[in-house]
């Protein structure tokens, strides 16, 4: 069965062959028994799904054994980062439900500890300065079936690779002037260990220590010795890491000074389709307008995500659910919309709402008669109660559940028919009035006092139930139809067409004039509804007790299964 296959009675869920090796370590007796992971992210943007399932996955992991998670900043490259992205994570970490305790640690905690390694190294003649240029040295590095050329100047001596090292921390060379380089193997097969950069000079100031330093350590030279100082036993990384691990732990074996050693272990990465995942692409989306900021609800992002509705549960079900893997591929964005309606079904609270409505008269009901019929709050949920919902001579219906000439398998209203307004009276169409354009603008039906409740008095059956909210007793509201950002698969997986062309143009509709009953009154943002026969919708953070918006979260069915269906 695939990873993300959904069955009658549940969804399958893959083993995960991480916490298996765990297992036979702790029989081992390896790290004494401990387990210590650590959420690595780099505070260069907004934290987007994939990211969630590797926060569930190291927290959750620590959670299982009784061990513990750091939550650590990769702030190696400040041109690039900004405490913004910082609070950001950690909000978006806090409300996944995870919390790292007094183990929040940036790789600038080490700077120091980084710069005295890199000075041993080369003390060690493990490290030299090379003065050649990022293209030169790119080239020189070789091809996977080509060995790689030392650079000329990977022989100098340990005193003038000090003496440049210091001048290079001293700001006297300009970025790219030089670059300090770990001496390895210009002939190793895997090409991250042919003389790697561990130091570039950066001259822009960190968002932490200022103006301190103008060099900063690579990505690879910092990781894993943070990994070490921190006592993190499991380094869990994306597969993209699992050709650094060599370099990992070799800088580990010219650091360590005990049988201690933190393990790189490496699982497939989130891909969503109808999804980009690149922190670049959707930076571009932020910064040229083609959605409206990083929480925006169409993006992929966490803070997106909550706003649009998503809960922490949904997403933890959707991370444990998919599993973990040492295969690449992609997972179906409907996997995680199940999350959410499967949470949503359980808590929401249900409501009627119309979104495009038209007005319906009873004709025969008394004019100013205010009625409270009882309405169930949530059928999966008997301790969540009734509500009373107000009935009046004129409702809203909607539009779409009204047709003046249907077709043959139509049972919603229309002239002559008989349908069941939900919780209320069986009401019978009698008329339409129209304007000058002819546009339906109100409908005229009866009722039948007998069928009050909804409940038919002698037996007689209606094909359709229609929802309603009262004209008069309600909320108005604005509504926000959200849809999937793009209209294609794989939007980033076409070789020469640029993913933006695939941004679909129906992934937002904005509805200023819809009708929700009372209930609704006194919402608070991040609110949860299910608006009957419509969707799941929460209530948006622009919203106002003047104004209150809504978001839809998700529509009550997968409706683009259906378009992949039919073609």
């Amino acid at each position: 069965m695939s990873e993300n296959t959904i069955e009658k009675e549940g969804v399958v869920k893959t083993n995960n062959f991480i916490h298996q090796i765990i297992d036979e370590e702790l029989k081992a007796g390896k790290n004494g028994g401990r387990v210590h992971t650590r959420f690595p992210p780099e505070p260069n943007g907004y934290l987007h799904i994939g990211h969630a399932k590797s926060i569930c996955l190291n927290f959750g992991t620590a959670q299982k054994y009784n061990g513990l998670t750091n939550l650590r900043f990769d702030d190696t490259n400040p041109s690039k980062e900004d405490t913004e992205y910082v609070e950001s994570i950690m909000e978006d970490v806090h409300w996944l439900g995870f919390d790292w305790g007094d183990r929040l640690y940036y790789a600038s905690d080490y700077f120091d500890q980084l710069f005295d390694f890199a000075v041993r190294l080369i003390q060690e003649g493990k490290a030299y300065v090379d003065d050649q240029d990022a293209e030169t040295i790119s080239a020189q590095k070789g091809t996977p079936t080509r060995p790689g050329t030392e650079s000329p100047y990977r022989n100098r001596s340990v005193e003038e690779n000090l003496d440049l090292f210091m001048r290079m921390k001293a700001g006297e060379f300009n970025e790219g002037d030089c670059v300090l380089r770990a001496k390895i193997d210009m002939t190793s097969p895997n090409m991250h260990m042919r003389d790697p950069i561990i130091y570039r000079i950066m001259k822009t100031p960190h968002h932490r220590t200022g103006d301190k330093w103008c060099i900063y350590p690579m990505y690879d030279f910092a990781h894993g010795q943070s990994d070490y100082w921190e006592g993190i036993t499991h380094s869990i990384c994306t597969l993209e890491f699992e050709v650094h691990r060599p370099l990992y732990d070799w800088f580990i074996d010219q650091l360590k000074d005990s049988d201690y050693r933190p393990r790189q272990i490496e699982f497939a990465r989130l891909n969503l389709n109808y999804t980009v995942m690149s922190k670049r692409k959707l930076l571009e989306l932020v910064k040229n307008n083609h959605v409206n900021g990083w929480d925006d609800p169409r993006m992929p992002t966490i803070c997106g995500l909550r706003r649009r509705g998503y809960t922490p549960e949904s997403i933890r079900a959707f991370a444990e659910r998919i599993g973990v893997t040492k295969t690449d591929g992609v997972i179906d964005v409907s996997l995680l919309e199940y999350s959410i309606r499967e949470d949503l079904n359980k808590r929401a609270q249900r409501v009627m709402g119309v979104i495009d409505p038209v007005k319906v008269v009873i004709t025969n009901y008394p004019e100013g008669q205010v009625e409270q019929m009882e309405a169930i709050n949530n059928p999966e949920d008997p301790a969540m109660g009734t509500r009373m919902v107000p009935f009046t001579r004129e409702i809203y219906i909607e539009r779409e559940d009204f047709m003046e000439n249907p077709p043959k398998k139509f049972f919603r209203l229309s002239p002559g028919t008989e349908v069941r307004l939900r919780y209320a009276y069986f009401v019978t169409c009698t008329d339409v009035i129209k304007d000058p354009e002819g546009h339906i603008v109100e409908i005229h039906c009866t009722y039948d006092p007998a069928s009050r409740g909804g409940n038919s008095p002698d037996g007689r059956k209606v094909k359709s139930t229609l929802h309603w909210v009262s004209a008069t007793e309600n909320v108005k509201a604005e509504v926000r139809l959200y849809d999937r950002l793009f209209n294609d698969e794989e939007p980033d997986g076409h070789k020469d067409i640029d993913f933006k062309e695939f941004l679909n143009p129906d992934s937002l509709k904005i509805l200023p004039e819809c009708y929700i009953e009372p209930f609704v009154k006194n919402v608070k943002p991040l609110d949860h509804f299910q608006f009957e026969r419509l969707g799941y919708f929460t209530v948006d953070p622009d919203s106002t007790p003047e104004k209150p918006v809504f978001n839809r979260t998700v529509q009550l069915k997968d409706n683009w299964q259906k378009i992949k269906q039919n073609g």
